[in-house]
């Protein structure tokens, strides 16, 4: 060993000469080379300081960058920032800061805290998209959108904060009260800007066939999300009056069992009804009132207002229907209104008995079941449709009410239009101007971005921007007379929805510039969190659909490749007051969890994700510090699969570091072995046996590593290369070709680990003796000639039961195969005397003698 290495691998010293140095040299500057791979972490939010469960998923990204800029592909890998959003509004209430001090202060933290961990960015294509040099292109897409029909406004119904004086998500909604200010949520109708996601309903659908690399149970939450539905729409007129309602069902086969028909509340005939009926107008502020996700008004007691309308059944003249008005029927979903058959449907049970409605059965299962009844069976009560199954009653119902002009086949699609109308200060403004005699202008596209304003307080209810002095106030550019602006914001997820295109081309004057964008795109490889299956990427793949309509590109879909990542999890903790406590305020003393800071006792929570919210983090600076960035990298990638959940461990963070240190005397201790080795000779004539088995260790270790890392079985990689220096460890080079082997298999373990351990790697790489940088050198490719198996152990069977074994060269042909294996004392009785009517063999795996 040359004694200016030391035995301990100086992280401190090496991480931050080779941060510098990659980032001197561009080292991971994106260039316009094919081939391509296009590598992208999902955008974060920079919510602060970075802890061990952000760290997983950048470093799951890095090392398929690395290897694949190692593998010959030119890499796009780039890095910016969802900017925007509520956080930074909470922050400035809860603080007194502005939200842009906030989100910028955040930015540069976790910036310095990426480059610290050593990952492949091309900084130079870094945005966020809270600055006007991005949000710019947001608000001209937006506006083409516009011209396209995509974008439109009306009027909708909204979760209203009275206190706050604005709309809430229902997930903001907690027991029908604000999730901050604790009011009563109100149901108020607002006109909202929308993009017509449903317009590409069918094919959002149909083109997930197109991503055959992503998890099924992604596509599956996306087919469901999207909810394709056959079924028939039918026509109920009114009895007492004039007019006809529509209602959609899955199930026209049992018409014969309906019983009445329910409406929304917030259906317009509806609205029109309670002007002359007080009674009902009570009824609809108490449903408005209630919960107003799916989830709580499919669980809310089921209630009812007996309007005293009926409508015509479409086949029983005789049998008019009572037309209800019913807390559970969402203006949303289909048409706002639906049939009840209580026989068959559990809501519209609980519904019928509660208000002393018929059920009638109209499917005879094959067996007595209790109602109601939902599986299949054979139509009974139906008049024109007895006998026939549910199937056949379907087609055949929909065919009466074409005949009858009262209904007809339809698909529909459970997936809405997405509001993009935020009443929210820290967001993208809405470039349109309202106009009294013009009105709604857009902005022109030379007059954008539309900026926000600093100028901001967050002193009193309400949208700061709609409160603002001056800012909303402007002339109209069509006539000139007095106008304001647009005081919404965009809905985040429009900024997360297109910015993987953005990255072709940060720089362009034009959102999008279509040339480099259909080089880069689609992203060969995305990776982020399941959580985010539904909206983002829902959103990202319409965005893609609805910008080639409007000629930014041809493309189809975004996302080549998939992989979402597990998380990082860890035990949470409470002091005796129930507060949360951070893992580095307690420790274990005598075998129970205390505060470090008083000794009292500590209440251990399960483990669960890591998350700010619980307290329950490893900030990622920390391990950094005490370790180093490449230890973090490693357990990162050691302990599971990237798809499944981790669990921290300090035992864990503990064995990677000591591994780190093992490989660093591994190598450095054989320098001087292979410095006797001749510069630049390729091969030695002849090998030992001994160099041969190392040789073939080696390239059998490239051969299962490159596969590993093409498949994202991480772990599998830093356990193959765990047992190859383990190896290395046991080997001593006795003469020249055995130190040529040595020499081969240490410059192999460098290159394997250089995707895993940048900095370790490329410091070893020089201490070898070769110029930096490791990225730049060549991914290893495994001998075939040296893959191949002196001998394989194959099974032996006599009509399919295990026999014995043979060890056999594996080139073996099935002749010299079915002569030895009936050569074997276990087989040759068996078969003796017998007609051998076939000899099947398996190469390499098994012999069956079938007698």
């Amino acid at each position: 060993m040359d004694m200016n290495i030391g035995t301990r691998y100086n992280f401190r010293e090496n991480e931050a000469k080779w941060q510098k140095a990659w980032a001197k040299a561009a080292l991971f500057k994106a260039k316009e080379e094919t081939p391509k791979y296009y590598v992208l972490e999902m955008l974060p939010y920079p919510s602060g300081r970075l802890h061990m469960g952000h760290v997983r998923n950048y470093i799951i990204g890095d090392v398929i960058a690395r290897y694949k800029r190692a593998s010959g592909y030119a890499v796009l890998h780039p890095m910016g920032w969802d900017a925007f959003g509520l956080p930074a509004e909470n922050a400035a209430i809860l603080h007194g800061v502005h939200p842009k001090v906030w989100t910028l202060e955040n930015i540069a933290s976790m910036k310095e805290e990426m480059i610290s961990l050593g990952i492949s960015y091309d900084w130079d294509r870094e945005f966020s998209t809270c600055s006007p040099d991005y949000y710019r292109h947001e608000q001209k897409i937006f506006l083409d959108f516009l011209k396209n029909d995509i974008a439109y406004r009306k009027e909708s119904f909204v979760n209203w904060d009275p206190v706050e004086g604005t709309v809430l998500a229902n997930e903001q909604v907690i027991d029908g009260k604000g999730w901050r200010s604790g009011a009563p949520i109100e149901r108020r109708k607002l006109s909202q800007w929308f993009l017509r996601i449903t317009d590409f309903s069918k094919e959002l659908l149909e083109d997930l066939s197109l991503v055959n690399e992503w998890p099924e149970q992604v596509k599956t939450m996306q087919i469901n999300w999207i909810g394709r539905s056959e079924g028939a729409r039918i026509r109920f007129p009114l009895i007492e009056r004039e007019g006809v309602l529509e209602a959609f069902s899955t199930r026209p086969d049992v018409l014969f069992g309906a019983s009445f028909l329910a409406i929304s509340p917030d259906h317009p005939f509806v609205e029109e009804l309670a002007k002359t009926v007080p009674s009902l107008q009570l009824f609809v502020a108490e449903c408005r009132a209630s919960g107003t996700s799916l989830r709580e008004i499919e669980t809310a007691e089921k209630k009812g207002f007996d309007t005293g309308l009926t409508v015509h059944h479409p086949f029983l003249k005789d049998f008019p229907l009572p037309l209800y008005v019913a807390n559970f029927v969402l203006m949303d979903y289909g048409t706002g209104v639906v049939y009840g058959c209580p026989a068959h449907d559990e809501r519209d049970y609980v519904f019928a008995k509660k208000y002393k409605l018929p059920i009638l059965p109209v499917v005879q299962a094959p067996q007595e079941e209790p109602l109601p009844y939902m599986g299949e069976g054979v139509l009974i009560n139906s008049d024109f449709l007895n006998g026939l199954s549910v199937e056949e009653g379907i087609k055949e119902v929909i065919r009466h009410l074409v005949a009858k002009n009262l209904g007809y086949g339809e698909t529909t699609y459970k997936l809405r239009d997405w509001g993009i109308s935020r009443q929210r200060y820290w967001g993208c403004p809405i470039p349109i101007i309202h106009c009294p005699h013009c009105g709604l202008v857009p902005v022109a596209d030379d007059q954008l971005p539309v900026v926000l304003p600093d100028d901001v307080t967050f002193d009193q209810p309400g949208n700061p921007l709609d409160l603002h002095p001056t800012w909303k106030y402007v002339d109209c550019p069509t006539c000139g007379h007095a106008a304001e602006r647009e005081t919404d914001t965009f809905d985040t997820f429009m900024d997360s929805s297109w910015y993987f295109a953005r990255y072709c081309a940060p720089h362009a004057t034009q959102p999008i510039d279509k040339e480099k964008a259909e080089f880069w795109m689609p992203v060969d490889q995305y990776i982020g969190g399941i959580e985010h299956a539904i909206l983002h990427l829902l959103y990202s793949r319409f965005f893609t659909k609805a910008l080639r309509r409007c000629g930014y590109w041809t493309l189809s879909e975004p996302f080549k490749n998939l992989l979402t990542q597990g998380m990082v999890c860890h035990e949470t903790y409470k002091d005796q007051a129930g507060a949360w406590l951070y893992p580095h305020d307690v420790e274990k003393r005598d075998g129970r969890f205390v505060k470090i800071a008083d000794g009292s006792p500590v209440k251990v929570g399960r483990s669960e994700k890591m998350s700010k919210s619980k307290w329950n983090v490893i900030p990622a600076a920390k391990i950094v510090e005490a370790y180093g960035a490449d230890t973090a990298r490693l357990f990162m990638l050691s302990d599971s699969p990237p798809e499944r959940d981790f669990e921290w461990t300090e035992a864990g963070i503990e064995g990677s570091w000591r591994y780190i240190n093992k490989v660093w005397r591994l190598v450095t201790s054989h320098l001087s072995d292979i410095r006797e080795v001749k510069r630049g000779e390729d091969t030695v004539s002849s090998f030992s046996a001994r160099a041969l088995a190392l040789r073939k260790m080696t390239h059998k270790t490239i051969a299962h590593v490159t596969e590993d890392i093409e498949r994202f079985h991480y772990n599998r990689y830093v356990a193959r290369l765990r047992e190859f220096s383990n190896a290395l460890e046991d080997f001593s080079a006795t003469e020249m070709s055995e130190r040529w082997a040595l020499k081969e298999a240490l410059h192999t373990l460098v290159v394997l680990l250089s995707p895993a351990l940048p900095h370790v790697a490329e410091t070893l790489w020089e201490a070898l003796g070769h110029p930096p940088f490791i990225l730049n050198h060549p991914w290893p490719k495994a001998d075939p000639a040296l893959l191949q198996e002196d001998s394989v152990t194959i099974a032996v069977q006599v009509n399919g039961k295990m026999r014995g074994t043979l060890d056999i060269p594996p080139q073996l042909s099935a002749d010299e195969v079915k002569e030895r294996a009936l050569a074997l004392s276990t087989v040759g009785p068996l078969v003796q005397g017998k007609d051998i009517k076939k000899f099947i063999y398996i190469q390499g795996k098994i012999a069956n003698v079938v007698v």
